[in-house]
């Protein structure tokens, strides 16, 4: 940057007049000493071009300081010839605002980047490790922490951070898989509550039955319920199965009871369970929030429900067949046919439609933690990924990109950041990272910005990781707590479990920190090394500038004149 004076004299005033700030004073030129120029402040930078028809053009605009006037070192000015009211520049930095003002600009950055600023000095160590952003992100990504993935109150939330964002990196290493059986057709629906540590499944056989997660063993069932059964979904205090004639059946979770529910109601638990009538055809899907249950069926319409009362309270018609449904905060976003709906639940408006997602049915649906992201699979095995904008005016569905990982139909999608899991009638599961889709989250007032990178051709890179293990016709697929569970034509309930490789990473970051420890520990004593040898060296230099000439007698010499 160079500023432009009219005049060639008078360099100090014509700065003054730049700026006008009266608190700001300069140096004139005629106060700085020989000495100076030869100590940083060039003439060059500081004097006008003599140059006719030139102005005044200070190169070193970088020394000029927006509240201390012209930066020089201190042995460049002659204190005597410095006027009182000439202020030198202290060399504030950014560690000397106010810590509000620190933590608004941390906030501005995303994780990667707030780890490497907690990097750089002590202080900064400090406010970035004890920054709310570190809450923000853990819950924009996964939610309030749960009961699988206990929370040390010692510990701060950017270790809880850390610790989960490892966990999530363990799907890409060694599994061990799992085979539940227990089920005599195929499996339609799977569900996997990790706050409890429970798996629910249910399908043709038209029984509910509940597994152990650790262990894999089979804890309850239900008596057969007279029909299939398409949905299952559950949180800590209600479990809900649709089937084919209907009806919603719901399990009120029973007090002290190690695994919540009593799936065969005895005398003592008859009025633990519901029985919901209102579609008139089969369910095909199920989910719940505190206080809502959504239902989804092939009579082309969502149904709210109350959950205290268990009344419906709303009733959201779409044109065609409702497979799929997903409800976040108070929008649910539902697939009918080939297109995708996003209403409002509260006024029953629809917000945004999406026609045409997929060619053929649009059979799958998932959502992020925080909604902004959805994501469809349809009948011709393609995923696509949207971004869900809305800006209190007009919601919109922008595409970010699109998978092809099957050869056949995606009957079922999870995702638990940053993992999208999908499963098709190919018989394969595909284990796809949304990581690198994702850029840096800035705030925005009033103006719609998008959080994804929206790739020009649409096309994604393919999945990071394909499981194998069905012959074919994989129906339903969830992912948490360091688990994948997938039912399918088989009628059995495979597990694939990713805790080994948790294990197995931990001890590999434990050798790594140790090795880091020792490097670290030679370069400081490297360190000291060459500083001693650097002062040695300084020592014999100025030894041999004033070394004095001297004979020194050695033993022989000095024998022979004894022996003289």
């Amino acid at each position: 940057m160079a500023f432009e004076c009219p005049n060639r004299n008078g360099v100090s005033q014509n700065l003054a007049e730049f700026v006008a700030n009266p608190d700001i004073d300069t140096v004139e030129p005629n106060q700085l000493s020989s000495k100076s120029f030869t100590e940083g402040v060039a003439t060059k930078n500081l004097f006008p071009d003599s140059r006719p028809g030139k102005g005044v053009k200070l190169k070193g605009a970088s020394k000029i300081s927006s509240k201390k006037g012209i930066k020089a070192p201190g042995s460049a000015l002659n204190q005597s010839s410095i006027p009182g009211d000439v202020v030198l520049n202290c060399g504030l930095s950014i560690t000397d605002l106010p810590s509000a003002l620190i933590s608004e600009i941390l906030s501005c950055l995303d994780p990667k980047d707030l780890g490497i600023v907690s990097c750089v000095s002590t202080i900064f160590q400090r406010v970035a490790s004890e920054h709310h952003a570190w809450k923000h992100f853990y819950c924009q990504w996964w939610g309030l922490p749960t009961a699988s993935l206990p929370v040390d109150d010692d510990k701060s939330w950017k270790e809880i951070f850390v610790e989960r964002e490892f966990r999530s990196k363990t799907f890409m290493g060694r599994y061990s898989m799992e085979v539940l059986y227990g089920h005599t057709e195929a499996v339609r629906t799977v569900f996997l509550l990790a706050s409890a540590k429970l798996i629910f499944t249910s399908g043709y056989d038209s029984v509910v039955r509940m597994w152990d997660m650790e262990n894999g063993l089979s804890i309850a069932s239900s008596r057969p319920l007279g029909c299939t059964i398409r949905a299952v979904a559950a949180d800590r205090k209600l479990l809900v199965a649709g089937g084919t004639d209907g009806f919603i059946l719901c399990w009120r979770a029973v007090e002290g009871l190690p695994h919540l529910f009593e799936l065969r109601a005895s005398q003592n638990h008859q009025n633990t369970e519901v029985r919901l009538w209102g579609h008139e055809g089969p369910i095909t899907s199920l989910a719940l929030d505190l206080t809502r249950i959504y239902s989804g069926s092939w009579d082309t319409t969502v149904r709210v429900w109350d959950r205290d009362s268990m009344k419906c309270t709303a009733v959201l018609r779409h044109s065609d067949w409702v497979w799929a449904l997903v409800p976040h905060d108070t929008s649910v976003a539902s697939t009918s046919g080939s297109d995708v709906y996003i209403w409002d639940t509260s006024s029953g408006a629809l917000m945004t439609i999406v026609s045409n997602a997929h060619v053929g049915n649009t059979y799958a649906l998932a959502r992020s933690h925080t909604g902004d992201f959805l994501f469809t699979g349809g009948e011709n095995g393609a995923i696509h990924m949207y971004e869900i904008v809305n800006d209190g005016y007009e919601c919109e569905a922008w595409h970010v990109c699109t998978w092809v990982p099957h050869s056949a139909a995606v009957y079922s999608l999870a995702f638990e950041f940053p993992w999208l899991v999908s499963a098709s009638s190919d018989g394969k599961l595909a284990l796809i990272d949304v990581r690198k889709l994702l850029k840096t989250s800035k705030r925005a007032l009033g103006k719609r910005v998008s959080k994804v990178k929206h790739l020009s051709g649409g096309i994604a890179e393919p999945p990071q990781r394909m499981l194998h293990g069905f012959k074919s016709n994989l129906f339903s697929v969830d992912i948490g707590a360091d688990r994948i569970v997938c039912g399918g034509e088989e009628g059995v309930i495979r597990i694939w479990n990713f805790t080994e490789a948790l294990e197995i990473e931990r001890r590999a970051r434990k050798l790594r920190g140790i090795r880091l420890e020792n490097r670290m520990r030679r370069r400081k004593l490297q360190t000291e090394l060459s500083n001693k040898s650097g002062r040695s060296d300084q020592c014999s230099v100025a030894a041999k500038k004033n070394s004095v000439t001297c004979i020194w007698p050695n033993k022989r010499g000095m024998s022979g004149k004894l022996k003289a």
